[in-house]
């Protein structure tokens, strides 16, 4: 049962809603090329009856054998589904207690057969005493199975009973969402995951947006969404082409149900259509291909002014195409400005690469400087000893006189003469987070009255999120000797890949360079409009700088700089998850 990731084939099961024989109907579909068998583990209309008449009471077995299949069988290629007459959270007290029961019979069952997942559906707004007895079943038991909770794909106006029966819409919403009452209870247990049933009839852009933030594992595809094209091969609309293409990112395996609609093909055409989307779907960017394997992995943010870095990270850092164009054409901008064409001979600009680490800017610069047909003297100060040494063979191979190499830190380095430009790289993912302010400012002093800061300014930014991955993925940090809570006081550095943006993201914290204040005290208070019911699990937080004048570099999303992958968004979460309701005002202070 194994996910298809780029490039390899799509993991497509078949969902039947009765199995009389469970051998010859695994063989079957794994005749049509599909990798699993989604079925029930009880006949679907065997209600079993627990308050009058105990149902372990009763003679015989109350479901087939598990010697059918072999234990390999069992644990790789069946996913359960609970029986759908289960109900616990009726308010019928006899069918409610008779349902609790069952669930935990079938739970039980589940786990001794070893099922790799197995498929709850989540019927309607109320399901908090489902959800109490799952977890439940999950705190008090080592398992290894996956629940995934079957949910469709809908917009909440098309399961409004007050569009019939004329109650107020405001019923409806305190009522409860049944996607955010799950929430509620399932947030920070990593078995739990989505399975979405896709219909006909998409909802909003915004809503498949939230929806696919959610920890989606399987996609249930019903034969009835398919068309028909003039071959008469099963096919999709655009529409639901742009979601399954959404689906191959997230790695979700795909579950076909419903009888076949296309008689004169058979099953296999539907697993076709999907490979083929698969192999044509989208090709991936610079950034994703860079970031490929780091989606939604923790890292903790670079302290380049406390730890000297590893050659590996320089390098790759030196890799990226965009960042150091960006500096070159800058610098070329700014020598361009400050030296006039009649003083290109005579007038040598000083200019100060601070944290020159491995040479990228001091190489961007010189380029800058042979573009411009300008003169250049260049410092590159660096605090690492160890990369020093690969800018003093760099001087010794190429650089020459030229550069001076400086092994000291900034802020302790006494300048022999005043820079006419400084240039740093000095920016953590939200942008002072690596003390950019505070070390610039300390250089500041030897930079001319006139002299130019390259970058010159940068601004963080936050958005609201909401992404059960990442809430479990620092739930489950652990070290030893440490709170177990300490790893939500902590922001991370991550490759946001399976989360939803509950807002746009707004300006934080603005720093400008050189500049007369030297106070880098910041307090701001944003104020967030959700679009959305959903549950507030943390707080992206982005960069944009202006290098000089319109050259500019930015992870923000709506400004991100194409192809460039030097830093990934950071990431702060809370340690308890947030339900909000749509529209609500979100008000953060920082």
């Amino acid at each position: 049962m194994a996910s298809g990731g780029a490039g390899s084939r799509v993991s497509c099961g078949r969902d039947l809603s009765c199995v009389p024989e469970v051998a010859d109907t695994l063989a079957a579909v794994a005749k049509l090329g599909f990798d699993f068998l989604c079925m029930p583990l009880f006949h679907p209309r065997f209600r079993r009856e627990y308050e009058l008449v105990p149902a372990k009471s009763r003679p015989g077995a109350q479901t087939r054998s598990d010697l059918l299949l072999c234990g390999r069988d069992w644990n790789t290629l069946i996913v359960g589904k609970l029986s759908p007459w289960i109900e616990t959270d009726s308010e019928l007290t006899t069918e409610r207690r008779n349902s609790e029961e069952a669930l935990v019979q079938e739970l039980n069952f589940c786990a001794y057969l070893g099922l790799p997942a197995f498929m709850i559906p989540l019927r309607g707004p109320h399901c908090a005493n489902l959800a109490r007895i799952l977890l439940n079943h999950i705190h008090t038991g080592h398992h290894s199975c996956m629940f995934w909770i079957h949910v469709p794909l809908l917009d909440p106006e098309d399961t409004r009973e007050d569009l019939i029966e004329n109650e107020s819409s405001k019923q409806m919403d305190d009522g409860g969402n049944d996607e955010k009452t799950w929430a509620c209870f399932s947030g920070g247990f990593s078995l739990l995951c989505e399975a979405i049933e896709i219909g006909a009839d998409l909802p909003s852009d915004t809503l498949i947006d939230k929806w696919l933030g959610e920890p989606i594992k399987a996609a249930i595809l019903p034969t009835s969404i398919f068309l028909t094209n003039k071959k008469g091969f099963p096919v999709l609309s655009k529409a639901h082409q742009r979601v399954i293409f959404r689906l191959f990112k997230l790695e979700a395996q795909f579950i076909f149900t419903g009888a076949n609609r296309h008689s004169e093909k058979d099953l296999r055409s539907y697993l076709q259509y999907l490979e083929y989307l698969n192999q044509n779907r989208p090709q991936p960017n610079a950034y994703e291909l860079f970031a490929k394997g780091y989606e939604d992995y923790l890292q903790s943010p670079l302290q380049p002014l406390m730890d000297n870095l590893e050659s590996q990270t320089y390098e790759v850092f030196e890799k990226d195409p965009i960042k150091y164009s960006q500096y070159q054409q800058a610098v070329y901008r700014c020598l361009l400005d400050r030296v006039p064409e009649d003083q290109m001979e005579t007038n040598v600009q000083v200019l100060m690469v601070l944290g020159a680490g491995r040479g990228p800017l001091v190489n961007a610069s010189l380029r800058a400087a042979k573009q411009a047909k300008r003169k250049l003297r260049v410092y590159a100060v660096e605090k690492n000893p160890n990369a020093v040494v690969t800018l003093e063979n760099w001087k010794f191979e190429e650089w020459g006189d030229q550069v001076t190499v400086v092994s000291c830190d900034m802020r302790e380095w006494t300048a022999p003469e005043k820079a006419d430009i400084i240039v740093s790289e000095l920016l953590g993912s939200f942008g002072d987070n690596e003390l950019s302010p505070e070390c610039l400012d300390g250089a500041q002093h030897f930079l001319k009255d006139d002299g130019i800061s390259i970058p010159c300014s940068y601004t963080s930014f936050l958005a609201p999120l909401s992404s059960s991955k990442l809430y479990n993925e620092v739930r489950g940090c652990r070290e030893r000797d440490k709170d177990p809570e300490c790893h939500f006081e902590t922001p991370y550095v991550v490759r946001l890949h399976n989360f939803h943006q509950l807002a746009d993201p707004k300006p934080c914290f603005t720093f400008v360079h050189p500049t007369s204040d030297m106070n880098n005290n910041r307090y701001q208070c944003l104020r967030f409009l959700i679009g959305c019911n959903s549950v507030l699990h943390g707080f992206a937080g982005y960069f944009e700088a202006t290098l000089y004048k319109d050259v500019t570099l930015s992870i923000k999303p709506e400004t991100h700089s194409p192809g460039m992958f030097s830093w990934f968004p950071i990431l702060f979460p809370l340690k308890v998850t947030h339900p909000i309701a749509f529209w609500e005002s979100l008000l953060i202070e920082c």
